[in-house]
């Protein structure tokens, strides 16, 4: 008796074809309702940040956060390019850090962008001289930041700040790296979310891994400065298109000022 071999039903390969792109199309679907339980469970935040008041609306213990967009800050007072108040005009706030030095005292003003800290470091080593170093930006890139407040505390030397000024976002990290750090009461210190990573157009909860990693950086280099990493709670808090504004009883609690007057009363000692 002879036997024949089945010839291959034609619809075969058909449905293995069918089989495989229906998983596919699973996968892809179970990718869409993750990607969009992540997106509902942070539209609270988002929303929260857009429906804030404006950055120039005063603030008290327990509203703190304001909306806060570079581009959008609200138009200063004419007067000296250097001297902002109350909130700086973007129109005259350097698209990068511009250094400058007056005697003893050196100016870091505008956004801090990619590759400042190089420039920053080819600036004190083309012989730039300062004791203590005044603060006024809108933030930026935060590795630049974290940098450059390393290079600041190694050459140890005062931050502080002037009525009117801001120090927002990245700022702060450079604000801390002072040997001691000075911020009058009419001032702007603020932090919040950050971008980090190559792709800077992708949000905290679409970027875990990135964030994950520059926030451990950003907790390090508080810890190293000798700041309380609980001030972290606030910018962690914060979506990136909002911004928490320290009180400076909040500035004195993390460390970042400190109490004048009980250092002049310790010193006075005997």
């Amino acid at each position: 008796m002879t036997e024949t071999t089945p010839e291959p039903r034609a619809g075969g390969g058909v449905t293995v074809k069918r089989a495989i792109t229906g998983i596919l199309a699973f996968q892809i679907a179970m990718a869409v309702v993750l990607a969009g339980s992540d997106l509902i469970g942070a539209l609270p935040s988002l929303l929260a940040g857009r429906n804030a008041p404006a950055l120039d609306a005063p603030v008290a213990p327990g509203d703190q956060v304001r909306r806060y967009r570079p581009g959008d800050l609200p138009a200063r007072e004419r007067g000296n390019p250097d001297r902002q108040g109350p909130i700086p005009d973007p129109g005259d706030m350097p698209s990068r850090l511009r250094f400058s030095v007056d005697g003893d005292v050196a100016l870091l003003t505008g956004r801090i962008a990619s590759g400042d800290a190089a420039r920053f470091t080819e600036w004190l080593d083309g012989g730039a001289s300062f004791d203590t170093l005044r603060l006024h930006s809108p933030g930026g890139s935060v590795g630049d930041a974290l940098a450059i407040g390393r290079m600041i505390r190694e050459a140890e030397v005062t931050t502080f700040m002037e009525p009117g000024d801001i120090c927002l976002s990245a700022c702060p990290y450079v604000l801390v790296g002072g040997t001691t750090r000075h911020v009058p009461d009419d001032a702007m210190v603020g932090v919040h979310q950050h971008y980090f990573g190559e792709n800077t157009a992708l949000p905290a909860f679409l970027a875990i891994e990135d964030i994950q990693f520059g926030q451990s950086e950003v907790m390090a280099h508080l810890d190293a400065m000798g700041i309380d990493v609980r001030l972290m709670q606030h910018a962690l808090a914060t979506p990136p298109e909002a911004i928490y504004v320290l009180l400076p009883e909040e500035l004195l609690r993390y460390g970042i000022t400190v109490d004048t007057d009980a250092s002049d009363e310790a010193s006075a000692q005997p």
